[in-house]
C-alpha cells in the first residue's frame, strides 16, 4: 500500500502524544479529520494500530512498529530535502511566504515594505493560508516561510519562532456588549448579531474548526474580506465581531474582552521551509522586527 506522508507525520505525533486530540493539534488538525486519518490508515494497513482507552490511546505492537519505521521515513526525507533543495531553486525564484488573515492585516505588510526596499533584487509572493495548509506546504517544499498561529493546547514555541500574541477578542461599539467584562464565550457573543470574514477565510476556518459541530450558529450581518472592515463595522454596531486583539485599535475605544475559549489564547509562530535560497533569511529577520515593533 502507498502511505501519504502527512498520514505518518499524524501517526507519530499520536503515538508521541497519546491522544489523537493533541496529536491533531500538533498537526494543526481538526480532530474529526484526523480521527478519519488514523482509521482510513488502519483500514489499509488491515490491522488496529491503536488501543483507545478514556485516558487516550497507546500503540499496539503493530502501531509501534508503524511508528518507528514512519520516524525513519520523515528524517530520511527531511535529510533528503535539504540534500537537494539547494539545486531545484533557480536564482531569481521569489520567496514565498504564507500567512493567515490575523498574520495578513498587519505583520506581513510591514515587514514586506521593509524587506523590499532593502532588498530590491528579490522579489516575494504572498498568499492567504490555513496554518494546517501552510505548515503542509513548507514540509513538502511549496514554500519558503510561513506564519502559524499556535495556541493554549500546543506546545509553548521557541523564543526564536515566536513573533506575536495573537489572541482573540470579542469586539463592539463602545458601552457594547463586551463592555466591563474580562471574557465572554462564542455562545454569549452569539446571542447578538455577528459581523466577520468570508466563509472560506483562515480565521473564519479556525473558528468552525474549533467550535465544533455543537457550537450556536449565529447570525452574521455582514461578512467583509479583511479584519480592518470587520472592526469598523463591529464599531458601528453592526454586530459584535471575534478577531484578533493586535488588530483592534486601543484609542477607538471599542468595547473589548476576551473570546473565553482555550483555543483563543492564540501565538503567531514563524515556520521554515527546507529550501534554502536567496532573501529566505533576511525576510524572517524582517517579520521578527515588524513583530516586535
Amino acid at each position: 500500500m502507498r502511505y501519504d506522508l502527512l498520514d505518518l507525520r499524524l501517526f507519530r505525533a499520536v503515538v508521541t502524544e497519546g491522544s489523537i486530540t493533541a496529536g491533531a493539534a500538533r498537526l494543526h488538525l481538526s480532530l474529526p479529520s484526523a480521527s478519519a486519518r488514523v482509521r482510513a490508515l488502519e483500514h489499509h494497513a488491515g490491522v488496529e494500530l491503536l488501543v483507545r482507552g478514556r485516558r487516550g490511546v497507546r500503540p499496539t505492537p503493530a502501531g509501534s512498529a508503524l511508528a518507528r519505521h514512519a520516524g525513519e521515513v520523515l528524517d530520511d526525507l527531511g535529510r533528503l530535502e535539504g540534500a537537494v533543495a539547494g539545486y531545484r531553486r533557480p536564482a531569481g525564484t521569489p520567496v514565498t511566504l504564507l500567512a493567515g488573515s490575523s498574520a495578513m492585516r498587519r505583520l506581513v505588510p510591514r515587514a514586506l515594505v521593509g524587506f523590499l526596499v532593502a532588498h530590491p533584487d528579490v522579489d516575494v509572493v504572498t498568499r492567504e493560508r490555513r496554518s494546517a495548509d501552510t505548515v503542509r506546504m513548507l514540509a513538502d517544499g511549496e514554500a519558503d516561510l510561513g506564519v502559524v498561529v499556535v495556541d493554549a493546547r500546543d506546545d509553548p514555541p521557541s523564543a526564536a519562532d515566536r513573533l506575536t500574541d495573537d489572541s482573540l477578542v470579542v469586539v463592539g461599539p463602545p458601552g457594547g456588549a463586551p463592555a466591563g467584562r474580562e471574557a465572554m464565550t462564542f455562545a454569549e457573543a452569539a446571542e447578538h448579531p455577528l459581523v466577520g470574514l468570508e466563509p472560506d477565510a483562515p480565521l473564519a476556518q479556525t473558528l468552525e474548526a474549533n467550535l465544533g459541530e455543537h457550537a450556536p450558529v449565529p447570525r452574521y450581518r455582514g461578512r467583509a474580506v479583511d479584519l480592518g472592515t470587520v472592526v469598523d463595522l463591529a464599531a458601528a454596531g453592526v454586530g459584535l465581531a471575534v478577531v484578533p486583539r493586535h488588530v483592534v485599535d486601543p484609542d477607538r475605544g471599542l468595547a473589548v474582552c476576551e473570546l473565553a475559549e482555550p483555543f483563543a489564547r492564540r501565538t503567531l509562530v514563524l515556520r521554515r521551509g527546507a529550501r534554502p535560497g536567496p532573501g529566505v533569511d533576511e525576510l524572517a529577520e524582517h517579520l521578527r522586527h515588524a513583530a516586535s515593533a
